[in-house]
């Protein structure tokens, strides 16, 4: 199977609920509607709300938390909404054409991408970290980051109050890099059609990962937020792939063995995991351990009796908690993925991404370590 970026979905999200496409009928997308105005003394007429757009009311909580205080996930465009129609219509034609195709159909919503889930789960646990935490900046918070100029801005802005997202923080960079952005937000977590972009985040410190448009997608729970992590080159440094890579599979047991109770490096998405820890025990906090709307996971194809000691060591000495911890000892992680539906899987080998989108999760390439060095049909490890 092969992915790409901007590739088409075919499915949909079922609990998603999700309004009409952009590649269809704009009629009615945002549509007026008069109505009687009963409050005033004259008869006057006022537009009618649309179905699927939110009153943005701050009710007893920070919607606006500082960056210092919140989790920073930057999304690009091209990853929460569907524009591969629009991309097509740059490549083919030009910026300027580009531009006036946006303008024209800017009352057309986007449809969801591959991150969208992902986004309204976070959205969920935001809701119940504000009724927990009413003035607390301890949140969830959503940067839209796109390379559109501004004109696209009226677009995207229709298209977040169609889908009843609460993004309120947008980057848009006219064709700049968001790099020097994303470390002035802090940034947690950057997710991109863009690998370059990605690399880019990665070499700065910033966690990032590309994120592909699969034919099949998973339904995910609307109410708990999953994340499933790799572990060697995603949580932990690429130091155990580089003996497996150079010297083969009894060569990387024996030197687990001999470093048990040496703690891996720390990976880009450990920051990640971190920040979602914290979250987490603000609802272990309110006795809330067993009811949480955060559940990570680990999935390796490490074995849990050769190699799994020394990963779990490294993460109780981090003192972070995985709540789920699958060593597979090479069986694919595709069927695992499957029965988990996390929201996003992090990995940085494309064999494994391309395995668990098959499966129809949503994964995310994680382009760091040793792995990125060896062809992708290459990348079968019994181990990692």
């Amino acid at each position: 199977m092969s992915l790409d970026p901007v590739q088409v979905m075919s499915g949909q999200v079922k609990e998603l609920k999700v309004g009409p496409s952009s590649n269809g009928d704009s009629r009615g997308s945002w549509d007026e509607k008069e109505e009687i105005d009963q409050d005033n003394v004259g008869l006057t007429t006022k537009p009618k709300p649309v179905t699927g757009r939110r009153t943005r009311k701050v009710e007893g909580g920070v919607f606006f938390p500082k960056p210092e205080n919140a989790v920073t996930v930057a999304v690009s465009s091209r990853v929460l909404f569907r524009t591969e129609r629009e991309q097509k219509v740059f490549e083919q034609d030009g910026v300027e054409e580009y531009l006036r195709f946006q303008i024209e159909h800017e009352n057309e919503p986007f449809t969801p991408g591959p991150a969208f889930p992902f986004v309204k789960a976070l959205e969920a646990v935001n809701c119940r970290l504000r009724e927990l935490y009413p003035q607390s900046e301890e949140l969830f918070d959503i940067v839209l980051v796109t390379y559109n100029h501004a004109h696209v801005g009226i677009r995207l802005i229709n298209t977040i109050n169609h889908h009843n997202l609460f993004i309120e923080r947008f980057c848009m960079t006219g064709g700049s890099s968001p790099i020097g952005y994303l470390k002035a937000w802090q940034t947690n977590l950057y997710l991109s059609a863009d690998a370059d972009k990605v690399r880019e985040a990665l070499s700065e410190g910033i966690a990032a990962a590309t994120m592909f448009t699969s034919e099949k997608v998973t339904e995910v729970s609307e109410s708990q937020l999953r994340v499933a992590f790799d572990g060697d080159a995603v949580l932990f440094s690429d130091e155990s792939e580089r003996i497996f890579k150079a010297h083969g599979l009894d060569k990387f047991f024996e030197h687990e063995r001999d470093n048990e109770d040496t703690l891996l490096d720390h990976g880009p998405l450990k920051g990640f995991l971190e920040a979602l820890g914290k979250l987490q025990k603000k609802f272990y906090a309110k006795g809330q351990r067993l009811d949480c709307p955060i559940r990570t996971y680990l999935v390796t194809a490490r074995s849990a009796a050769s190699s799994g000691i020394r990963a779990l060591k490294t993460l109780r000495a981090w003192g972070l908690e995985i709540d789920e911890a699958l060593f597979l000892a090479g069986a694919p992680k595709g069927p695992m993925l499957e029965k988990i539906r996390p929201h996003i899987y992090f990995d940085d080998q494309m064999f494994h991404v391309e395995g668990a989108a098959e499966m129809g999760t949503v994964a995310a390439h994680v382009p760091y370590g040793i792995a990125q060095k060896h062809n992708a049909k290459q990348n079968i490890s019994v181990r990692k």
